[in-house]
């Protein structure tokens, strides 16, 4: 007869591979897959987090840049990649909210494909003017615009970018026609707002900082939920009369769909520790740090996808891949 104490004996030895499983996590080197070319800043946040992360789990932290297809053959390797927890993505507004809408043929679910991780960081957009133009504050910018339809126009980071889907809400929001012209990045953008040869931006804060403390670009009000540490007399659109002009930046981590629980929360612990010790940093790179644990950053994904294929479609905004 087999006694009750060899059942258990046989029960607790079926149970040890899992256990030893999820013990030995991680098992090698981890791999952040970055999305975009080096030098940007989520290549910089993507090294931040192999350098303050790595010792937390006891194994380097190593950071692949595989740009290209607006983010799309990064992030593609990593929903296709073995769900271990050793091959993760740095993911970005773009990547992970806009380009399920943007893209024709997006060759991941945004949601679907992926597990959530840990909400990294915002970086907040800024509605600035050229020098000249007789709008300092919002109201009065709605004004001229309302005043001539179609007469101002406003510059972007290129079509499909953060910086004009942040202007195709704020048209919606404030009902005002303003005229697109899409730059190929901020640099150029930025030399014709100097030149007074484009109106108004939406772009993110470290992009234009240096230009708003010397005063050759005026700042009107901050597209997020929250005012800018750097320029806390400036208020937030809603503060100034516009609601529901939210448009932070963002990235987070995520994993393969299909990562053990107790392997996305043994990455959340070490990079939620790793990087409170690095919020000074964060904020020197013109970012907030905005840790979101896995469920949260799960349940809040679905409505970000939400609310940028509304105003896509809305603003009739396609590109090709």
């Amino acid at each position: 007869m087999i006694s009750r104490r060899t059942v258990w004996a046989g029960l607790a030895g079926l149970a040890l591979p899992r256990r030893a499983r999820a013990a030995a996590f991680p098992s090698r080197p981890i791999g952040i897959v970055v999305p975009y070319p080096a030098g940007g800043p989520v290549d910089v946040m993507a090294r931040l987090i192999a350098q303050s992360v790595g010792n937390g789990l006891g194994q380097p932290i190593t950071v692949d840049n595989r740009g290209g297809g607006a983010g799309t053959i990064g992030s593609f390797a990593v929903a296709r990649a073995e769900p271990d927890g050793h091959t993760l993505v740095l993911g970005t507004n773009q990547t992970h909210a806009t380009n399920q809408t943007l893209l024709k043929n997006c060759p991941y679910d945004a949601v679907r494909d992926f597990a959530a991780v840990a909400g990294i960081a915002d970086i907040q957009h800024v509605l600035v003017v050229r020098p000249g133009l007789k709008a300092s504050s919002v109201g009065e910018l709605i004004a001229l615009a309302k005043a001539a339809p179609g007469a101002l126009n406003v510059a972007s980071t290129g079509i499909g970018s953060a910086s004009h889907l942040a202007a195709e809400l704020f048209k919606l929001r404030a009902g005002v026609n303003l005229q697109h012209i899409p730059f190929r990045g901020a640099a150029p953008m930025t030399t014709e707002l100097l030149a007074g040869r484009v109106d108004l931006t939406f772009a993110t804060l470290p992009s234009l900082m240096a230009h708003i403390d010397t005063g050759a670009l005026r700042p009107l009000a901050v597209a997020s939920a929250r005012r800018a540490a750097r320029l806390p007399n400036t208020p937030t659109l809603s503060e100034a009369g516009v609601s529901g002009v939210e448009a932070d930046a963002w990235f987070a981590l995520f994993a393969p769909a299909k990562t053990p629980a107790a392997t996305i929360e043994r990455l959340y612990d070490a990079v939620s520790a790793g990087l409170t010790n690095e919020a000074g940093t964060v904020a020197a790179q013109g970012m907030t740090l905005s840790l979101r644990p896995p469920a949260a950053l799960a349940a809040w994904l679905p409505g970000e996808v939400a609310k940028w294929a509304a105003v896509i479609q809305a603003a009739n905004v396609s590109i090709e891949r």
